[in-house]
C-alpha cells in the first residue's frame, strides 16, 4: 500500500474511533406519548409519566378562593388567551403542589368534555429545583411544540450563594426571548420572596446600595403575576378535609370516632394541615383494610 494509502487508512480509523465516542443525537421528545413529563437535566430528556399522583380538586378543601384564581388561569392559557405565571407561597401541607396538579387534570378533562380536539393539550412539566438552571434548555424544547406547557417547580427556593435565580428571573421575564407563549411556569414555596430572609439582610448589609441589593433579590417573585397565599387551617377546616376523605373513599366510620381520632392525629403531628388530614386518612384506611383508589 502506498503512503497516501497508509495515510488515508488511518484517518479514516480515526474518524471511525471519534463516531463511537460521540454521544448519539437527542430524538426529539415525543409530547404525545402522555400528558405529563418530567424533565430530567442529565441527559436532557423529557421522561414520560403514564400516571399522575394527584387528588381531584372536589378533595381540595379549605382553599377555593385560590382553586378558582389558579383554575381560571390555566383554563384562559389553555385556550390560547394571555395568563400569568404563578407562586403558590405558604403553611407547609395545606395542598399547593396539589393544588396545581389537579388543576391541569381539571382543564383537561374540561377540554375533553366541552369537544375540544384531543390534540395539541395542555401538557403538565416538572422540573426539580436542583435543575432550574437548566430551565432554558428545557424550553428551548418546549418552544418548538404545538402543544401548550404548565411547567411547575415544587417547593422552590434559593439559599445563600445560589445564583441559579437569576437565569430563572431573565426567562420568566426580561430575557431577549422571554418565556415562550405557549409555556407558563407555576411554583410552589414556603416562603413569599422565594429567600431566607437572613440571606436579604445579608445583602443589605454588605452592598454598596443595600437597597438595590435587595431589590434585586424580592424582584425574582415579582416575576409571578399571581400570587396565591396559603395559611394554616383551623380546626374546623381540619376535620371538613378529613371528612371530605372518608365521603369520598367510603371508609366506615362513624363521626363521633372519626372527630377523635383525627384531633388525636393531629395533636400528635403537632400541626393542622390538608397533609396531616391524608396522612391521617391513610392510617384509617388501612386500620380498617380499606383501599384508597383515587
Amino acid at each position: 500500500m502506498t503512503k497516501d494509502g497508509n495515510l488515508h487508512a488511518e484517518i479514516a480509523r480515526i474518524a471511525s474511533a471519534l463516531e463511537r465516542l460521540a454521544p448519539s443525537a437527542t430524538p426529539a421528545p415525543d409530547f404525545s406519548k402522555a400528558d405529563a413529563f418530567i424533565w430530567q437535566s442529565s441527559p436532557q430528556v423529557f421522561v414520560a409519566v403514564a400516571t399522575v399522583n394527584r387528588l381531584p380538586m372536589a378533595l381540595l378543601k379549605s382553599v377555593d378562593r385560590q382553586s378558582d384564581q389558579l383554575l381560571s388561569n390555566t383554563k384562559r392559557f389553555a385556550n390560547g388567551l394571555p395568563a400569568n405565571n404563578a407562586l403558590l407561597w405558604g403553611a407547609r401541607g395545606m395542598g399547593k403542589s396539589s393544588l396545581v396538579k389537579a388543576v391541569h387534570a381539571e382543564v383537561l378533562d374540561q377540554m375533553v368534555n366541552s369537544g375540544t380536539p384531543e390534540e395539541p393539550r395542555l401538557k403538565l412539566v416538572e422540573i426539580h429545583r436542583e435543575d432550574i438552571d437548566t430551565l432554558p434548555a428545557c424550553l428551548t424544547e418546549l418552544r418548538a411544540s404545538p402543544h401548550r406547557f404548565l411547567v411547575f417547580c415544587d417547593d422552590l427556593s434559593f439559599d445563600r450563594d445560589d445564583t441559579s435565580y437569576k437565569s430563572l428571573k431573565a426567562v420568566l421575564e426580561g430575557g431577549i426571548e422571554g418565556r415562550p407563549t405557549n409555556v407558563i411556569f407555576y411554583a410552589t414555596s414556603n416562603r413569599r420572596h422565594l429567600m431566607p430572609r437572613d440571606m436579604m439582610e445579608n445583602e443589605r448589609s454588605t452592598a454598596i446600595n443595600p437597597s438595590e441589593a435587595v431589590e434585586e433579590k424580592v424582584s425574582l417573585s415579582d416575576r409571578f403575576g399571581l400570587w396565591l397565599g396559603f395559611h394554616n387551617c383551623s380546626q374546623n377546616d381540619y376535620l371538613e378535609m378529613v371528612r371530605g376523605y372518608v365521603a369520598h373513599f367510603g371508609l366506615a366510620v362513624d363521626d363521633e370516632t372519626l372527630q377523635r381520632e383525627a384531633l388525636e392525629w393531629s395533636v400528635t403531628r403537632g400541626a393542622r394541615s390538608g397533609r396531616v388530614a391524608w396522612q391521617f386518612i391513610q392510617d384509617l384506611a388501612g386500620r380498617l383494610g380499606q383501599k384508597l383508589d383515587t
